[in-house]
């Protein structure tokens, strides 16, 4: 995870540095919120989900990119789905599982004008995700990581509330996290991003 944090760093730098040769192009940065499906498809022979399986949960979000020129940008970033959780029985006896996912992404991006301060746009790239999952019953517990490289896609919205200012709505699609417990493929997002 260590190399994969320190690849979307250098790739952010890389991305600043090029500000220096190129006269319209403008290096961002932004924050936001999302929220995801969580669902434990756990119900088996001798196994019954206790209580609600399926629930939202909200995670956070940075991200930086270069815009090469109105239309055009590449973008990474780093997303942190939250904890899901869900209780279980097994063979009568009581069990939880939770989970914690995140994902890295690098993607290009292209944006449509469709009113004097909004765009549309859409992001195609890869992620990088990564899902752990720990399993207790009877006082004992075991921890799994899954990882599994997937498409990336987006389709959103963006306002300009200024030069250097926008805030965006959008629908991401990250792929599976290596396994069927946990956060589902995508989830919708609220951003604000900050131009240098």
């Amino acid at each position: 995870m260590k190399k994969t944090i320190l690849a979307v760093i250098a790739t952010v730098g890389a991305l600043g540095a090029m500000s220096a040769q190129a006269a319209d192009g403008v290096p961002y940065a932004g924050v936001g919120v999302t929220a995801t499906e969580h669902r434990f498809d756990i119900d088996g022979p001798n196994v019954t989900a206790v209580g609600d399986h399926k629930k939202t949960e909200w995670g956070g979000k940075v991200f930086a990119g270069y815009q090469i020129n109105p239309m055009f940008a590449v973008e990474g970033g780093y997303t942190n789905f939250g904890k899901g959780e869900a209780d279980y029985k097994l063979a009568g006896v009581n069990g939880r599982l939770k989970s914690e996912s995140e994902s890295f992404y690098l993607a290009g991006k292209a944006s449509y004008p469709v009113a004097e301060k909004v765009n549309v746009f859409g992001k195609l790239g890869v992620a990088h995700n990564r899902n752990e999952v720990t399993g207790s019953a009877l006082g004992l517990s075991a921890k799994d990581d899954y990882s599994k490289n997937s498409v990336y896609a987006a389709l959103g919205t963006e306002y300009a509330i200024n030069e250097k200012v926008s805030l965006s709505l959008e629908y991401e699609h990250y792929g599976k996290s290596g396994n069927d417990l946990g956060r589902r493929k995508g989830g919708v997002s609220l951003g604000a991003r900050y131009s240098f």
